[in-house]
C-alpha cells in the first residue's frame, strides 16, 4: 500500500482518478520535469531524469490498478482465478506475487504478513486465496507466460 500512496502523492491524484485524467496529469508532470529542459544544468538534468523515471513508474503502476483497467481485464482475471490453480507464490514488502498454471501472474498489494503466513500454512493455497486474497486486496497483472 505504501507504493500506491507514494505514487498517488507524486502525481497528486486520488483513488478515483480516471484514466483520461491520469494521462493528462502524467503528460503535464513530464513536461514540467523533462530532462531536456535543463540544457546547461547537469545537476538539474540528473534530478529531472530521476523525477521523470519516478513519474513514469507511478503512471504505469496507477494505470495498472485503476478501476477502468481492472474492469476491462475482469473476464481474464475471473477465468484465471477460477480455472487455473496456483503454481507458485511468494511475498515481498506487503505484496503477494501469485503465478497460476496458465502462466499468468498477479500482484496483490497491501497483504499483511500474517495473511501470507496463513496461506503458507494452509492445506490448499488455492482455497485460501479464494477466501482471503481474491477480491480483498488491490491487484494488478504482473506477467504472462505460456500454457504448457
Amino acid at each position: 500500500m505504501k507504493r500506491v500512496v507514494e505514487y498517488r502523492k507524486l502525481l497528486e491524484v486520488d483513488k478515483n482518478v480516471t484514466l483520461k485524467e491520469l494521462k493528462t496529469i502524467y503528460r503535464n508532470s513530464m513536461k514540467d520535469s523533462h530532462p531536456d529542459k535543463f540544457v546547461n544544468d547537469e545537476e538539474g538534468k540528473l534530478a529531472a531524469e530521476e523525477k521523470s523515471k519516478n513519474i513514469i513508474n507511478a503512471y504505469h503502476f496507477l494505470v495498472s490498478i485503476s478501476n477502468e483497467t481492472v474492469e476491462k481485464n475482469l473476464p481474464e482475471y475471473q477465468d484465471t482465478i477460477n480455472n487455473h490453480n496456483i503454481l507458485d507464490y511468494y511475498f515481498e514488502k506487503q505484496t503477494l506475487f501469485v503465478t497460476h498454471v496458465n502462466g499468468v501472474s498477479y500482484e496483490y498489494i497491501g497483504v499483511p504478513k500474517n495473511v501470507y503466513i496463513k496461506m503458507v500454512n494452509s492445506e490448499s493455497p488455492n482455497r485460501f486465496a479464494k477466501r482471503h486474497i481474491y477480491g480483498k486486496f488491490i491487484y494488478r497483472k504482473a506477467g504472462e507466460g505460456t500454457e504448457d
